[in-house]
C-alpha cells in the first residue's frame, strides 16, 4: 500500500476515480475507496457519495453484477448540450416519472437528446411542446434518473 501524499483536491480525486473506474470493475464504494488508498488518496464514505454524483457515475446492474460506470455523454464534453440545457426551466419527480419544463417548442430536442445519451436509468420520454415525461427504468429510482439527466446538461435545474 501507498504511503499518502498529501490531503488530495476534489480534482485529483475525481480524476483517479475515472481512472479506476476505466481500469477496473468496481461494484461498492468500499472497494472504490481501497483503490483510492492504494492511489495514495484517502477518502470517507460521504466524500465518494458526493463524488459519484458529481461525476455522473451511475450503479448499473449487470448479469454479472452491479457495477459503478461512468457516464459517457454529458455537457462537459459537449458544448451543444450545455445550450441545449439552457432551454429547460423546471425539473420535479414523483415516484413514477421525471417531469421536465422547457421554453415553449424545445421538449422534442432536449427530450432527443436524453434519448440519445442512452442513460441506463432512463426507459424512455414523451414529449409534448414544452413538457417531457422521462419514465426511469425498471429498479431505478425517479431521483437518480432526475441527477442523470441534470449531470447530462451539467447543470442545476430548479
Amino acid at each position: 500500500m501507498r504511503m499518502l501524499r498529501h490531503k488530495a483536491t476534489k480534482a485529483e480525486r475525481h480524476e483517479q476515480i475515472r481512472r479506476i473506474l476505466r481500469a477496473h470493475r468496481v461494484s461498492t464504494q468500499q472497494e472504490l475507496a481501497e483503490r483510492l488508498l492504494g492511489a495514495g488518496i484517502s477518502a470517507t464514505q460521504a466524500t465518494l457519495s458526493r463524488d459519484l454524483a458529481e461525476l455522473g457515475v451511475l450503479r448499473v446492474s449487470r448479469p454479472e453484477g452491479a457495477l459503478y460506470e461512468i457516464e459517457a455523454v454529458s455537457a462537459r464534453a459537449n458544448p451543444q448540450l450545455t445550450e441545449l440545457g439552457e432551454t429547460i426551466l423546471s425539473l420535479r419527480e414523483n415516484s413514477a416519472l421525471v417531469v421536465l419544463r422547457t421554453r415553449p417548442g424545445m421538449a422534442s430536442a432536449v427530450a432527443l437528446a436524453v434519448d440519445n445519451a442512452r442513460l441506463p436509468g432512463c426507459l424512455g420520454t414523451l414529449a409534448g411542446d414544452d413538457t417531457i415525461f422521462a419514465a426511469p427504468a425498471r429498479g431505478v429510482p425517479t431521483r437518480r434518473l432526475a441527477q442523470q439527466i441534470k449531470n447530462l446538461f451539467a447543470r442545476e435545474i430548479a
